[in-house]
């Protein structure tokens, strides 16, 4: 069944809000940001992403063991991919050759070859299922589509696994709860939120194994990473102190807080940075943040545990 968004400005991209236990897709009209409808979903959907032709943007349904595949400028959805174990966090590599999931309740990371369709669309093929430690959390990819990164949340380690041959480079221990995974525009270092403390650690990759350069103090429960699209910049959502840092990059430091009510989890940032949009996990709400005057200026009220946010009118990703 394809379910149509109707917004009040046709040329306006709506904004998606994953309701993790409702198992639904929030859908908000960006011109009166109100909530105009939920499209379901598979069972806990965690995190999305726009496939490499941006013609779909797929959310990921980690009890269901399965993707769905929404029109990013609709809200129609297009297709349900089955037989996908059970994908938390998602990633396709820059090339477009191979697509990532990290299997949170199962202990592995998969890789699958991607096969564009002519005319538009994509099939998977699984190359590979690489065994982590406990409970794989956030991934990221290099620039050059060569190592994806993975945290796992509950033993405390981050692995580095070669997508050329699908097999481990490293695994090293980190710190608490690692989450998300930012890795710099050159490749030379990663930033990994630590859900478990208070700070980021910075290791430098450039070498045959991780070196740790700094923790970088921002906030109880740093999670979540956002690029500001300045290629300098990154925004961090500390979960349990309800603030979002922004971080230099190149001096390491916090340049700027912004209160998040709520638990704020996953986000996305307008195109021309002045809205932070993040879901506030524990207000079952979309919090809307005005970087200039630093301060909430809405909220729209959504399902049960929003986790992952998404508009396409945003800044850039990297």
């Amino acid at each position: 069944m394809l379910l149509t968004l109707c917004v009040s400005n046709a040329g306006a991209a709506p904004i998606f809000a994953l309701n993790s236990l409702d198992a639904t897709i929030s859908i908000i009209d960006p011109v009166s940001f109100k909530e105009v409808r939920r499209v379901p979903t598979g069972k806990e959907p965690h995190h999305l992403y726009l496939s490499p032709d941006e013609k779909s943007l797929i959310v990921a349904n980690a009890l269901s063991d399965s993707l769905t595949l929404i029109d990013p400028k609709t809200g129609e959805v297009q297709r349900v991919i089955e037989n996908i174990a059970d994908p938390y966090q998602l990633r396709f590599s820059p090339d477009m050759k191979w697509f990532v999931t990290t299997a949170n309740r199962l202990n592995h990371v998969d890789i699958y070859r991607v096969t564009m369709r002519v005319g538009g669309g994509f099939d998977l093929t699984l190359a590979k299922r690489v065994p982590t430690g406990k409970t794989p959390s956030h991934l990221n990819i290099d620039s050059k589509s060569t190592v994806v990164y993975s945290t796992m949340q509950d033993s405390d380690e981050l692995i580095a696994i070669d997508l050329a041959t699908q097999t481990p480079r490293w695994k090293v221990p980190v710190g608490k709860m690692p989450a998300d995974i930012f890795i710099t525009p050159d490749d030379m270092r990663i930033l990994i939120g630590l859900t478990g403390d208070t700070y980021a650690e910075v290791y430098d990759v450039s070498g045959a194994k991780p070196v740790l350069v700094k923790r970088l103090v921002t906030g109880a429960g740093a999670h979540a990473f956002r690029a500001w699209g300045d290629k300098r910049h990154v925004l961090l959502s500390n979960r349990a102190a309800n603030t979002i840092s922004r971080i230099d990059m190149q001096t390491l430091t916090v340049v700027d807080t912004y209160p998040a009510p709520g638990g704020p989890d996953c986000m996305d940032l307008s195109a021309d940075t002045k809205t932070i949009l993040v879901t506030s996990r524990w207000a079952r709400k979309v919090t809307f943040i005005d970087t200039v005057a630093k301060k909430v200026v809405r909220q729209v009220k959504v399902g049960r545990s929003p986790h992952g946010v998404w508009t396409l009118d945003h800044a850039p990703m990297r």
